[in-house]
């Protein structure tokens, strides 16, 4: 499978200024106020709209080039596109808008095959109009794709939908990118959403890409807080379910380093690869192994980086393994009473009220993913409690 790369330029109608790669396997998130552009640049991508200046390729094959004249019709690009209203043909069943997209020859069966892939094979014969919001969802993804995309087009897909269905919908799209190699680009304006389900980010405002990168990166920027509503600097941590434990309804997640955190118990096998997001107002520090306290998830580290956030705050960066670090938001009375410095060992605290957060935006990691620790071995008999059944679709 191959990359997408975009680089789009034009003064008007819409202003843009956009350059950015996504990778197979890869969810990119573009992120940014209302009006910024972000279906826009989606569009374009998928040929439904034209942009003046504009290369998009996915590896070596060109889909548009302004420079040479060379523009592919949207029908010649291998495109998957989920719209936010489904778009589904009323008068059809969910199996015959699947199969119209398919160009197999045999186009009904892989349409069914499709439809069983996202928990809808006994809702084949169905129209819209007798689907649920999340139902119709699944079918327009099973419809995007039936063309074998080589990009998956995602443009704010799940805004339709009530929050439970939203919630199954995340956890099926992080199952489903296992077994996809392929480039995703969300559209999104929730920017939970991003940081559930995004490896990469790309922050617009008013046409422009003012920010690009791996999601906590771009995170991390002060510059773009005042673009990205409800940006909270954190650490995006890769792990591994290591067990369960059914007495007290907790998850134990190994750390690439090896160290272990603890979550509210989560219905997913052992040696499950997942990320959790930990926000640095979360996470505490001391400099001696802690005692009589309630906090469990204490990991021991060396404080790498200090940094001055405001009048009142300071951001630690501790190293608490091999590429893994965390953050913490302290004050200031706080880190010179305590003499933080870079290469000070400290501990690091990560309050429950973290985790609660944390399980909520877990997700399996997708088939990009490099950062996950190594295989785990299964807990002996008995120490853990088996996964259970996921809830019947909404």
């Amino acid at each position: 499978m191959a990359a997408l790369s975009v680089r789009l330029r034009q003064a008007a109608p819409i202003p843009l200024d956009a350059a950015f790669e996504c990778a197979p396997g890869e969810l990119l998130a573009l992120v940014g106020p209302s009006g910024s552009g972000k279906t826009t640049l989606l569009r374009v991508i998928a040929g439904l709209a034209r942009c003046a200046q504009a290369q998009v390729a996915v590896g070596a094959e060109p889909w548009v080039d302004t420079q040479r004249g060379l523009v592919l019709a949207p029908q010649q690009r291998r495109v998957g596109l989920v719209f936010q209203s489904y778009a589904l043909f009323p008068h059809l069943s969910a199996l015959d808008n699947v199969a119209l997209a398919s160009g197999r020859a045999d186009a009904t069966g892989h349409a069914r095959e499709l439809l069983a892939r996202v928990r809808l094979d006994g809702l084949a014969e169905r129209r819209p109009a007798q689907l649920s919001g999340g139902q119709q969802q699944r079918v327009a993804l099973a419809r995007a794709l039936a063309r074998e995309p080589q990009v998956l087009l995602l443009d704010e897909p799940f805004s339709a939908v009530d929050l439970a269905t939203r919630q199954d919908l995340y956890a099926e799209l992080a199952e489903l990118r296992r077994s996809l190699a392929i480039p995703i680009v969300l559209v999104t304006h929730d920017l939970h959403e991003a940081q559930r389900l995004a490896d990469r980010l790309a922050v617009l405002e008013r046409g422009t890409v003012v920010a690009s990168g791996p999601l906590d990166e771009v995170l991390a920027r002060p510059d773009v807080a005042h673009l990205v509503p409800g940006v909270d600097a954190g650490a995006l941590l890769h792990c591994q379910v290591r067990e369960h434990d059914a007495r007290y309804g907790l998850t134990l997640l190994q750390l690439a380093g090896g160290g272990t955190l603890r979550v509210p118990q989560v219905d997913l096998p052992a040696g499950t690869a997942v990320r959790v997001r930990i926000p640095a107002r979360d996470v505490a520090l001391a400099l001696s192994p802690p005692g009589d306290v309630s906090i469990v998830n204490r990991l021991p580290g060396e404080l790498v980086a200090l940094q001055p956030l405001d009048a009142t705050h300071v951001e630690a960066q501790v190293q608490v393994g091999p590429g893994v670090r965390l953050r913490a938001r302290v004050t200031r009375e706080a880190s010179d009473r305590l003499a933080l410095a870079p290469g000070r060992p400290v501990w690091c605290l990560v309050k429950s009220v973290a985790l609660d957060r944390a399980t909520l935006l877990m997700t399996v990691e997708g088939v990009s993913s490099s950062c996950a620790p190594a295989a785990v071995p299964p807990p002996a008999t008995g120490s853990a409690r088996a996964a259970g059944q996921a809830a019947p679709p909404r």
